[in-house]
């Protein structure tokens, strides 16, 4: 593949190494430097010319200093004469500012969107996006991957003849079913009102669950306050037991820890689209890899294939 050049931002370069070894191309360096006035400078250490660029960025904390610093490494690389620059974002923190609830509010996935195509952004590769309108916010070709294969063939390992899967709201229930598809499971949902950001009621659970093996799915956890709010209404309904998964396992403020504690949880599993803190030993934490997914929708969209025909 020697017309394809991939760079990766400060934000998850572990990733990027991983899915640079599955396509068989080197990683080549950035170097960011920061003037005395606090801004910053990205210089794009490959030769860029005619060739099909690949930026490899997570929006993950800080979320705007990463975000600048993908903004100038576009920048870079439309003033570097590549011939397409395609944005690999395995997780787009923005995605979830995606409508107008309150009055006066900014919608800042649309903004973002506009600011990643002003900078010189081609096309956009992006895994399990918050929800479908996100998509069209962009006005490049946006190729939206899922984590769905992943994680079901890390739960067939199990006895699912018991198992429904659970979605913490009515916004999350079409992955969820299609993930209880691949499982040949059941589906239930929660009924959620979020009241702030870090505050969530569920007043019931929409599905039989009495007495079933539950996979509880969600496309992120940070503060796992929507997770733990499920879990409560879940025990008093007398499930048998609770499995955890999500795509972007952000888990801020000691988000795996309070879930591990519970003695329902068996355990926890997310993938790699963000770089996972490191949890206490007795953490019930595993950590899928999305790597071969993302090479391979990269050497797809690299050599004109079909990404859509990955899910067939």
């Amino acid at each position: 593949m020697r017309d394809i050049t991939v760079f990766s931002g400060s934000a998850h370069p572990e990733l990027a190494a991983e899915i640079c070894a599955h396509l068989g191309t080197p990683l080549h360096p950035v170097r960011l430097h920061r003037f005395a006035n606090d801004c910053l400078e990205v210089q794009l250490q490959a030769n860029c010319r005619e060739r099909d660029v690949f930026l490899i960025q997570p929006l993950v904390p800080p979320v705007q200093e990463h975000l600048v610093e993908l903004l100038l490494m576009i920048d870079a690389a439309r003033g570097a004469s590549a011939a397409r620059t395609t944005v690999v974002m395995p997780h787009y923190a923005y995605a979830r500012s995606d409508k107008k609830d309150a009055p006066r509010i900014s919608i800042g996935g649309r903004l973002v969107a506009d600011l990643l195509v002003a900078a010189g952004a081609d096309r956009v590769l992006a895994m399990t996006l918050h929800s479908p309108q996100v998509h069209g916010f962009f006005s490049v070709p946006v190729d939206h991957l899922h984590a769905l294969r992943e994680l079901a063939a890390h739960f067939r390992r199990y006895d699912l003849s018991n198992t429904v899967v659970v979605s913490p709201d009515l916004g999350n229930a079409k992955e969820a079913a299609a993930f209880a598809r691949l499982l040949g499971a059941e589906v239930a949902m929660g009924a959620k009102q979020r009241l702030s950001d870090d505050k969530v009621t569920i007043s019931s659970v929409i599905g039989e669950v009495k007495g079933k093996d539950v996979i509880v799915l969600d496309d992120e956890i940070a503060r796992g306050t929507t997770v733990i709010e499920l879990l409560d209404r879940l025990r008093e309904r007398e499930v048998n037991s609770i499995r955890i998964a999500c795509t972007h396992g952000l888990f801020s403020a000691g988000a795996v820890e309070r879930l591990s504690e519970r003695d329902e949880v068996l355990e926890i599993v997310c993938t790699n689209t963000v770089p996972i803190p490191e949890p206490k030993p007795d953490a019930k934490l595993r950590v899928l890899s999305v790597a071969p997914a993302l090479a391979e929708a990269m050497r797809r969209i690299h050599e004109g294939e079909s990404v859509s025909a990955l899910f067939g």
